[in-house]
């Protein structure tokens, strides 16, 4: 009787360390599964296509009970009709229209007087015809030159001369303010350093070479203080513009991205900063793209930011921006629809396998988006109609889904948790047409700070980096709205300081990018081509 004791709480013990190392190795099995999808997301992150579209197998997408037609309801044999390729037949002219705009030079090929005379009989030879040989798209490089501007001094030859008027009358001529006094800068050299340095991404050091290269050794300690001092003096009061601007919207939407600052107080030079990005909506006039650094990701720099701000905020799911007041935060979709992206496992050949819940939960998204693209052009109004009647079904299909889906996939687990955290500002979007359905736009005016950062590395000071921010906003704004960067930042340093707006500071509205007159000088056009002739010997011996 006790040998059987003894046997059954052995057995009894076996059974007890077999489900201890059954459930080991299934926590195991379940963390290499997760570090292989985490390695091949990564590869195909890093050296895969950077596309997010959703692959042919997946376009179709049924709710209700029939949900995803395209992935519950496959067969071994896939059939994916490729849309034909077909490419345009040049016409005669098409090359002549992408040089409309450029100015003509005619080079005239003439004999000189030696050999015009012919080689038989001697005689003098006669023009008979011409006929057009080629045409060749000629560089100007850029060249540097030093404008000395001397002020006449003018004296009235009748005043002094008598008791009437017994002093000297003198008048000086009215000089253009400079840029920056005490500085050989001007209004065109400030500009083309801003417009290379953050629409172009050529960093400092690289323009200090560009320089010395046309003569002059100009360091690029002395080209960044160019640009803090006139950022400061003149970009900075366009820019508060803008922003006063910016919080009469009823829409903004707001990303933000790292950026680097060498001497921050209290802080290492490694340390992260931060560039934030505050934008219009689509449907708000004239675009503005503001940008604004600070220390850190504080959710107080995004309250100070948009204090007054009274409406619609689009954004990710950061909880910074829960400290704004008076806004109803709308998520943004293409967030949400990565977040299953990354759910989806993938094979060793780094392809989706399908048939899996982030596949599914993209689907959702996929859904909403293409229903969005029919209503594109219509009005705001029509959209929030049109959002009602068929976005919110899909909304509903959706978040029932993720509430009784229950799974072991990390990845997965966190796409759901994320959905239905937020679920009611995934929701928000219903409340206005105006409201877009995705944060792209920021994401789109975050590439210039990246591409930028990725050349400059860093600021060196906090000044720099204010002046980065703003010199930033001043060029995407000007961008957005048609302008060309570089003419509207050279027209700004021409105009503004020969005006005292100081004491009317309303008179910088002619100077915003949307103002009548400067569409009219800084807007990108395509002109008529000017035709200059020019007489150029070309003859054989030449």
């Amino acid at each position: 009787m006790q040998f059987s004791d003894e046997k059954d709480q052995r057995i009894s013990q076996l059974e007890n360390e077999n489900r201890t190392l059954q459930e080991k190795v299934n926590l195991l099995e379940h963390n290499v599964e997760v570090l292989t999808q985490a390695v091949l997301h990564a590869a195909k992150q890093r050296f895969g296509a950077s596309s997010e579209k959703t692959p042919p197998i997946y376009g179709q997408c049924f709710l209700f009970g029939e949900l995803i037609d395209g992935i519950l309801n496959e067969t071994e044999n896939k059939v994916i009709n490729i849309k034909e390729h077909k490419r345009p037949i040049r016409t005669k002219g098409d090359r002549e229209k992408l040089i409309k705009a450029l100015p003509h030079e005619v080079i005239e090929c003439i004999l000189n007087a030696e050999e015009s005379m012919c080689g038989i009989c001697g005689g003098e030879l006669d023009i008979i015809g011409k006929k057009k040989v080629r045409s060749e798209m000629e560089y100007i490089p850029a060249r540097l030159i030093m404008k000395d501007y001397v002020q006449y001094v003018y004296k009235c030859v009748d005043c002094g001369k008598n008791d009437t008027n017994p002093y000297d009358s003198i008048i000086c001529a009215p000089v253009p303010a400079p840029v920056l006094t005490h500085s050989f800068a001007s209004p065109s050299c400030v500009a083309w350093v801003m417009y290379q340095k953050y629409m172009m991404s050529v960093p400092l050091y690289r323009q200090e070479k560009d320089f010395k290269r046309m003569g002059v050794e100009l360091k690029r300690d002395m080209i960044a203080n160019w640009v803090i001092r006139s950022s400061e003096y003149w970009l900075k009061p366009i820019y508060e513009k803008m922003h006063e601007q910016l919080l009469k919207c009823s829409v903004i939407m707001s990303d933000e991205t790292t950026w680097q600052v060498n001497h921050e107080v209290g802080k290492k030079a490694s340390s992260k900063s931060y560039i934030w990005i505050h934008r219009s909506g689509n449907c708000e006039g004239p675009p503005i793209i503001l940008y604004k650094y600070t220390s850190s990701r504080s959710g107080d720099h995004a309250k100070k930011f948009l204090e007054g701000f009274r409406s619609y905020h689009v954004s990710d799911a950061y909880s910074g921006y829960e400290k704004v007041e008076g806004i109803t935060r709308c998520l943004c979709f293409s967030h949400l629809r990565r977040y299953y992206l990354d759910a989806i496992p993938l094979d060793s050949g780094k392809k989706e396998i399908p048939g899996s819940g982030g596949a599914i939960g993209r689907a959702y998204c996929d859904k909403l988006f293409r229903l969005e693209r029919k209503w594109k052009e219509i009005s705001p109004e029509e959209r929030r109609k049109n959002r009602l009647i068929y976005s919110v079904p899909v909304l509903d299909a959706f978040f029932a889904w993720a509430e009784n889906t229950f799974t072991n996939q990390y990845y997965l687990k966190k796409a759901l948790g994320y959905t239905l955290n937020h679920k009611k500002y995934f929701t928000n979007f219903l409340l206005d047409g105006k409201i877009p359905l995705s944060n792209n736009l920021s994401e789109i005016a975050v590439k210039p700070v990246a591409i930028t950062r990725k050349n400059s590395l860093f600021s060196d000071s906090p000044a720099g980096a204010e002046a980065s921010a703003t010199v930033f906003s001043i060029i995407n704004t000007a961008a957005a709205n048609n302008l060309d960067a570089y003419k509207y930042l050279e027209y700004l340093f021409r105009k503004l300081p020969n005006i005292n707006f100081a004491s009317n500071y309303s008179v910088l509205d002619e100077y915003l990018p949307w103002a009548d007159k400067v569409q009219f000088e800084c807007k990108i056009t395509t002109a008529e081509p000017e035709i200059n002739q020019k007489e150029e010997s070309c003859s054989e011996s030449a």
